[in-house]
C-alpha cells in the first residue's frame, strides 16, 4: 500500500509539474499578464500624443492663425504695414 501510495505522489507531482513550472506556468501567465499591463500603459501614453498631433494637424490644415502663430514664434516673420520692434537688452558689468 506504501508503494501505491508513493506512486500515486509522484504521479500528482509530475502532473503539477507543468502547471507551476512548465511552459504554460503560471509564472509565465503572470508576466506576461505585467508585460500586457506596461503595454497599455505605454499604448495609452502614445494615444494621448497622436491625439494631440492629429489635433495639431487639423488646425494646421484648416485654420490660419496656427499657420501665421508658427510664422510668427518661429520664423519670426511679421505681417505686412506691420512694425517690427526689437529691444535689446544691455547687461552693465
Amino acid at each position: 500500500m506504501k508503494i501505491l501510495t508513493l506512486i500515486l505522489i509522484a504521479l500528482v507531482a509530475l502532473l503539477q509539474y507543468p502547471l507551476w513550472l512548465g511552459k504554460g506556468s503560471w509564472l509565465k501567465v503572470w508576466e506576461i499578464d505585467q508585460q500586457v499591463t506596461r503595454q497599455h500603459e505605454i499604448n495609452q501614453k502614445l494615444q494621448m500624443r497622436n491625439a494631440a498631433l492629429d489635433a495639431e494637424v487639423r488646425d494646421l490644415k484648416q485654420g490660419h492663425e496656427a499657420i501665421e502663430e508658427r510664422a510668427r514664434s518661429g520664423l519670426g516673420m511679421i505681417k505686412q504695414n506691420e512694425i517690427f520692434f526689437h529691444i535689446v537688452n544691455e547687461k552693465n558689468d
